[in-house]
């Protein structure tokens, strides 16, 4: 996880962290009589209160027990099941197969109104065809070590998602880098039919498609990870290893910085489809 892609989640330890610290002081314990009684090393102590170490759901009831105040755990508890979500190795996520995934974000898209979202690595899900999402669930499947194959039932999902482009209230504002275009994902004919089919969806009334030229001073938009912001209300964020949300207020102001400047480098309508074109003419 790099530095800037944490800062959300280390902030959040800190927090917790700065919370036991304080219930501690408020009984008059020193860090090191806490130790003595839990049975730690007194450095542990100090890692919890700073968040280098999240703690464990048992230290947080060690600590609050000795404190005499046993009765903050399932908050506290909360909030730290809460650290943890926001950061979730893929292995972890995927762990019973790639349908339940796509199932759990289904109430997320449902209540989002304006979807913003870059794609640095592959076609955005929303407008990537059958057999490119089965050629992409396929790689993900033999890099995770393979596991469960439900990959016919994920993709029966992601497409039955796709429906929510031509109804109710949304908008979609998606940003690809043109080397995604020319990136062969399954085969070249899989790609061909994919490319097809993006400057086929570009043309709903829901969905503005811009292409990040290859070769265009980045100036300040610089490539990123893929993240798609919901609202202004979460940004969840693809990195190699795991998937992050991110909810303060200050970093989805960030992101959404990061796609404005982005968008800024995109070309739309005649020159972005012309751009989908030649990387369809490349394929020969």
């Amino acid at each position: 996880m790099s530095a800037s892609s944490s800062s959300s989640v280390q902030e959040a330890r800190r927090a917790l962290g700065q919370r036991l610290r304080s219930i501690r002081q408020d009984v008059g314990l020193s860090a090191r009589e806490l130790a003595e009684r839990a049975n730690w090393h007194e450095s542990k102590c100090s890692k919890l209160q700073s968040g280098r170490t999240t703690p464990s759901e048992t230290d947080i009831r060690t600590w609050v027990a000795i404190c005499g105040v046993p009765e903050l755990a399932a908050d506290l508890i909360a909030t730290l099941r809460g650290i943890e979500g926001a950061y979730v190795e893929w292995r972890r996520l995927e762990r019973s197969g790639l349908k339940q995934p796509q199932q759990a974000v289904r109430p997320l898209f449902d209540r989002t109104r304006r979807f913003r979202m870059y794609q640095s690595w592959v076609i955005p899900g929303l407008l990537q065809t059958a057999e490119y999402t089965r050629a992409v669930l396929n790689t993900v499947l033999a890099l995770r070590g393979g596991g469960h194959d439900d990959v016919d039932d994920a993709v029966a999902v992601r497409m039955d998602r796709q429906g929510i482009l031509r109804s109710g209230d949304h908008r979609f504002a998606f940003l690809i880098e043109e080397w995604v275009l020319r990136t062969v994902i399954g085969d070249t004919e899989t790609l061909a039919a994919q490319l097809g089919h993006l400057i086929a969806m570009s043309s709903l009334p829901s969905v503005s498609v811009g292409i990040i030229p290859m070769g265009v001073v980045r100036g300040a938009g610089w490539p990123t990870e893929s993240f798609t912001i919901y609202d202004d209300v979460q940004v969840n964020v693809e990195l190699v290893a795991a998937h992050l949300t991110a909810t303060r207020p200050g970093e989805i102001a960030e992101y959404s910085q990061a796609f404005s400047e982005l968008a800024g480098l995109a070309v739309h309508g005649t020159d972005a489809r012309g751009l989908i074109t030649s990387a369809i003419n490349a394929l020969g």
